[in-house]
């Protein structure tokens, strides 16, 4: 149990020195994108070429993902502070919250259809070429 606290405190840690180290390094060349953006482009960076394994930060990530409702206790707690601007502009932001919402997911599922595909095309060509094989009298597989 001790173990698997230590390993995902590790990662977190590890997700964070790489998250702060991508911020100073947007700082310090005047880079027009926000740090966390580079963080996640450093991370994607290192994954994708294996000089980071999945492994090293997979349970970090996961508390983090389950956590992640914690981090926005304290800005919906701040909005109580701004009760005149909820009466005033409340259906405003509603909407904006709703129609970005509508956006992100209706991006998220057309990006989805469309890598769908893809996908099932490799599979099928695997899969079709291992049949083809075996019908030449060669080896499936």
């Amino acid at each position: 149990m001790y173990r698997k606290t230590l390993r995902t405190i590790g990662q977190v840690l590890l997700l964070i020195v790489i998250s702060k180290l991508s911020a100073l390094a947007v700082q310090l060349l005047h880079l027009p994108i926000p740090g966390s953006v580079a963080g996640i482009a450093v991370l994607f960076t290192l994954l994708k070429t294996k000089l980071l394994r999945i492994e090293w930060v997979d349970a970090g990530a996961a508390w983090l993902l389950a956590e992640m409702l914690l981090f926005f206790i304290p800005s919906t707690v701040g909005i109580v502070n701004y009760k005149s601007l909820i009466v005033s502009s409340g259906p405003v932001i509603l909407l904006a919250i709703i129609g970005s919402t509508v956006a992100v997911m209706l991006c998220a599922g057309m990006i989805a259809q469309r890598i769908a595909p893809n996908e099932a095309a490799v599979a099928g060509a695997v899969v079709g070429g291992g049949k083809r094989e075996q019908r030449e009298g060669g080896v499936a597989g």
